[in-house]
């Protein structure tokens, strides 16, 4: 098992945005388990919000193997998905470990 983590800062300003743009993010992921193979359980969250430089929103996926994260990452609902992410933040950091 691989888990994957994946936290970003939002590029939005203003509340309204910033949630709207949150709605979205969350909606895009959430139903990924439902068609990717392999990814086993995904949750994002978002950040409590007390300290502005911590990130916005996290990822936590669960994958079978690292070949089926490999597979999430390519798979045309995954790449949709990030696509429009990288839209809305300004940064990005993951890391993958073994379980």
């Amino acid at each position: 098992m691989i888990r994957h983590i994946v936290m970003w800062k939002l590029a939005a300003n203003e509340d309204a945005e910033r949630a709207m743009v949150t709605r979205e993010i969350i909606r895009l992921l959430e139903g990924l388990p439902e068609v990717v193979p392999g990814l086993t359980s995904l949750e994002v969250t978002t950040d409590l919000g007390d300290d502005s430089s911590n990130y916005d929103l996290v990822l936590v996926s669960e994958h079978v193997s690292q070949q089926a994260l490999l597979d999430y990452q390519e798979h045309p609902a995954h790449r949709a998905a990030a696509q429009w992410i990288r839209e809305h933040v300004t940064a990005r950091a993951s890391v993958d470990t073994a379980l």
